[in-house]
């Protein structure tokens, strides 16, 4: 396997209509790419889903069918995503999640989706495994990571990105290199590769990712 740290990695983070990817679409998509030497470049944009959005599925992330009326479609911008996510390594917090929906997206428009992936949730109960829960939130408090939001909002695709890029900074300060780098070469999952199935973990939200 190439060494993860060879490449690029994309910390990617969407906001959808529900938690069905074969059904469900994308409003919101953010990725934050960082070169092998640290150079950090973010994007993110709303997207139209083509479908309306639940009223509790605004109450959650604040986006309605007003924001996303004149947002482009994925169609749109599935030419710029695929070029920021080429070549990378695409971590999320429950990747199986946000990837399923990324691999949907771009199988609605006849094209093929495959990455390396990293689930931050294993590796936190990997790195962790005496604390629990592991939802974003838990690690947001657990680790002291509010302020790597900036200016973005939670349960918004670029602070959550954003959150899930500081969580994998945040291991490099506080773990041995050794331990860092054995339990990325356990979790990574090349493409084509057996994806484990993730545990449960309800969430308060009809958009819950489940962990």
């Amino acid at each position: 396997m190439r060494s993860v740290r060879e490449r690029p990695w994309v910390f990617v983070d969407l906001e959808t209509t529900g938690t069905a990817a074969a059904r469900e679409r994308i409003t919101e998509v953010a990725v934050v790419r960082v070169g092998p030497e640290g150079d950090t470049e973010e994007w993110s944009t709303l997207v139209h889903p083509e479908q309306a959005i639940a009223p509790m599925i605004t109450a959650i992330t604040g986006i309605d069918d007003a924001m996303v009326r004149d947002a482009p479609r994925f169609a749109d911008i599935a030419g710029d995503l695929q070029q920021r996510l080429a070549g990378a390594l695409f971590v999320a917090h429950n990747v199986s999640f946000d990837y399923g929906f990324v691999k949907a997206e771009f199988a609605r428009l006849g094209q093929v989706f495959e990455a390396p992936t990293l689930c931050t949730v294993r590796l936190s109960r990997q790195l962790y495994p005496e604390r629990s829960p592991h939802t974003l939130d838990a690690i947001i408090s657990r680790h002291r990571l509010g302020a790597a939001m900036g200016d973005a909002a939670r349960h918004r695709a670029l602070g959550d990105a954003r959150l899930i890029h500081a969580f994998l900074n945040h291991l490099e300060r506080d773990l041995e290199p050794e331990v860092l780098d054995a339990a990325l070469r356990r979790l990574v999952v090349e493409p084509g590769a057996p994806r484990a199935n993730a545990r449960p973990a309800r969430r308060a939200t009809p958009r819950v990712r489940w962990e």
